[in-house]
């Protein structure tokens, strides 16, 4: 796969706001690239409930289902791969509104749940305080 850029932001999803919520380090696109090679299309799924608590979990795209208790917080063009859509459950959002999570990968092993599990590598948010995003949903 090509270079990536050291941030790839998100498109806007949230309708009213002006600035991205979600990003991706160039470790996680590239970890990603690799999944997508292997499992197809993909998605990511923030809960802050059990398993690995508040670890973005990554799925093929579709495998977990997304409802009105979800909301979209994120759309990537992933380089080389396709759109990667990033959901959130809207409970967990009442506590995140005011921040910008970067999506990033370290050494470890996540929840069996996550593609990335066998890689020896787990996904994490990184998040830091927003002034002035108003949440729209």
């Amino acid at each position: 796969m090509n270079a990536s850029p050291q941030i790839l932001a998100a498109a806007i999803t949230i309708p009213g706001e002006s600035s991205s919520r979600v990003a991706l380090t160039a470790s996680a696109v590239e970890l990603l690239q690799k999944l997508w090679l292997r499992h197809g299309p993909l998605m990511f799924h923030q809960s802050g409930g059990c398993c690995d608590g508040s670890s973005p979990m990554c799925y093929p795209a579709g495998e977990f289902i997304t409802a009105e208790a979800d909301i979209l917080l994120g759309l990537f063009a992933l380089p080389e791969c396709g759109p990667l859509e990033f959901w959130m459950s809207r409970e967990q959002f009442n506590y995140w509104s005011h921040t910008h999570l970067t999506v990033d990968v370290v050494a470890g092993r996540g929840s069996g749940f996550s593609v990335e599990a066998p890689e020896g590598k787990r996904f994490l948010i990184r998040s830091r305080l927003v002034d002035g995003f108003v949440p729209g949903a």
